[in-house]
């Protein structure tokens, strides 16, 4: 199947993360377990995403606004593309520094997991061990990656759609339209304070409009619709 052929697992990372290379980062909750139990949950993860990506410390009430208005100084990363899922999370970022993105994912998760741990009055480890990280080692992959992880969620109304192709085209198009919890809608033109999180400019323009994004992921979801 197509969504496999280029998959380059790095899980074990013995290996730098090398500033202007392009990373696929993902995790998920320990036992697999939900990381994200409702709306509050997701916004809460999106504002680290703005806030934790900062070389000066930030203060929990700096979350809450979604892109809060205060000095981050050189932000470690950037962040082209993410998708948040119910037990786990998609990344698609490129570090600033040979520290950058493992600083920027150590206070991303810290922060999350306190969050959770206290707000659902529980302990341990919320993620399941050490983030997980793919190189895309070329424009092929790197390109295919923006619509893997923007089509995540048609698994949450078919979970099957790889294997059997799509059953409902246009419920599955109006279906990621409304899906708020990943950077799809920055992409498909929807002006929002959430489109801070991203910084485009340290990857190719393969989408200059947002017509062009939307018929490259059109084209994947009918790749194997069911006739």
């Amino acid at each position: 199947m197509i969504w496999a052929f280029i998959i380059k697992s790095m899980s074990e990372r013995k290996f730098p993360f090398v500033p202007g290379e392009y990373y696929h980062i993902y995790n998920r909750g320990n036992s697999k377990q939900e990381v994200f139990l409702n709306s509050a949950d997701y916004v809460r993860f999106m504002r680290l995403l703005f806030v934790a990506n900062a070389s000066l410390p930030f203060k929990l009430f700096f979350l809450k606004d979604p892109v809060a208005d205060f000095e981050r100084g050189e932000t470690l990363v950037c962040i082209g593309a993410y998708c948040l899922m119910p037990n786990h999370f998609h990344l698609l970022v490129t570090p600033k520094s040979e520290e950058g993105l493992s600083r920027f994912m150590q206070k991303l998760t810290t922060a999350y997991s306190m969050y959770f741990n206290n707000k659902y009055d529980r302990t341990g480890a919320l993620f399941e061990g050490k983030f997980k990280a793919e190189l895309a080692t070329d424009d092929i992959y790197l390109k295919y990656l923006f619509s893997y992880i923007h089509l995540n969620p048609i698994k949450l109304i078919q979970s099957d759609w790889k294997e059997r192709g799509i059953e409902n085209v246009n419920a599955t198009t109006t279906y990621l339209n409304g899906y708020r919890f990943s950077s799809f809608l920055d992409y498909a033109g929807e002006e929002r304070k959430e489109s801070l999180i991203l910084d485009k400019s340290m990857f190719p323009p393969y989408f200059n409009t947002s017509k062009e994004f939307q018929s490259e992921l059109f084209e994947w979801i009918t790749f194997n619709k069911q006739p």
